[in-house]
């Protein structure tokens, strides 16, 4: 009974989350449509300019019926929509590469650059967390706390820069850019891996002490709660052990918002980090992305966008599956 409560919950929750993609792909395709530039006015500019060339409205005219920019926005939407059931996404204009084949070229550098961050988020912050709870209002907590609270309140492009500057500058242990050397080519198949791992170490740094603070604010937060209920009291004078109180007891229900947090981060694996990717000259998917959306390159932003709406709404319905998963009170019914 409770597998066919799931199953029907998960299909309900999949049809609506298909509705509310598709308007949110409708508002994102608009706001594409009415961007104040078009790299279809700098293609045709350029080929206008060529000699013996056709004039530049011939050529918008031309590349904006190729694109189905010469209709309106919600045939065009229409358009765009039909040839995403059908798997095709178009050609970037700013890469001149399909739009699938640049996401594939650098999502993957973005993946690994996330996925080490949260993982060295979640090793350093839910245990700092759960230490400053258990030491509530010593030294050790408040060091923990104004830690969290400078990872907070650091803005990326502040602290990516004070790591160049120091790091880059003045020790020289890394290249202020880019993900590979100069001797790149030159190494072997783990030379390689090791150079791009040396050059991912500022912007991971970067991304785990300005994401940990919020992560470990929430874990201490949480466990002050649990720490004071009532049946945490009854475990310890039950003869409970410290340990076993706060671990075994204490921490399965921290996890219950943790779930929130940790499965909100999906999206932010497949992401990238624009500013930070952008100041560290990373080839990721946020860099691409960025550079994609000031160029009005609509193919490829549509697709980036779409895909993280997706990412998103999984992200969310995982959440909610996995709140039955750590906390038995909680039906799906």
């Amino acid at each position: 009974m409770k597998d066919n409560q799931l199953a029907k919950y998960i299909v309900k929750r999949i049809l609506i989350s298909v509705v509310i993609l598709f308007f949110v792909a409708l508002i994102i395709y608009s706001l594409m449509r009415c961007l104040p530039t078009s790299y279809i006015e700098q293609v045709a500019r350029e080929k206008s300019m060529q000699p013996g060339s056709k004039s530049f409205e011939e050529w918008m005219k031309q590349l904006t019926a190729m694109y189905n920019m010469d209709k309106g926005i919600p045939e065009g939407f229409i358009a765009w929509l039909g040839n995403m059931f059908r798997g095709e996404f178009g050609d970037s204009w700013k890469w001149t590469v399909p739009v699938v084949d640049k996401f594939a070229d650098t999502v993957w550098v973005s993946f690994a650059m996330g996925a080490i961050s949260l993982v060295l988020q979640v090793l350093i912050a839910i245990p700092l967390g759960i230490i400053a709870a258990t030491k509530q209002y010593s030294k050790t907590d408040y060091t923990i706390s104004v830690i969290a609270l400078a990872g907070i309140s650091l803005p990326t492009f502040f602290f990516a820069s004070l790591m160049k500057l120091v790091f880059s500058v003045h020790l020289g242990w890394f290249d202020l850019y880019g993900l590979v050397g100069r001797n790149y080519e030159q190494l072997d198949a783990f030379g390689k891996l090791l150079d791009k791992a040396h050059h991912l170490v500022m912007p991971v740094t970067v991304l785990t002490v300005i994401s940990i603070g919020g992560l470990m604010r929430h874990t201490r937060t949480n466990m002050l709660e649990v720490l004071n209920a009532d049946y945490i009291r009854t475990a310890r004078a039950k003869g409970l052990s410290e340990k076993s109180v706060v671990y075994k007891h204490a921490f399965r229900n921290t996890m219950i918002p943790m779930v929130t947090i940790l499965g909100g981060s999906l999206p932010g694996l497949f992401s990238g980090a624009l500013i930070t990717e952008t100041l560290f000259g990373i080839p990721g998917i946020g860099y691409a992305s960025y550079h994609s959306m000031i160029s009005g390159d609509i193919p490829f932003s549509m697709f980036y966008l779409t895909f993280m709406a997706v990412l998103t709404l999984t992200g969310n319905l995982i959440t909610d599956i996995l709140y039955a998963v750590v906390d038995p009170r909680v039906r799906i019914s």
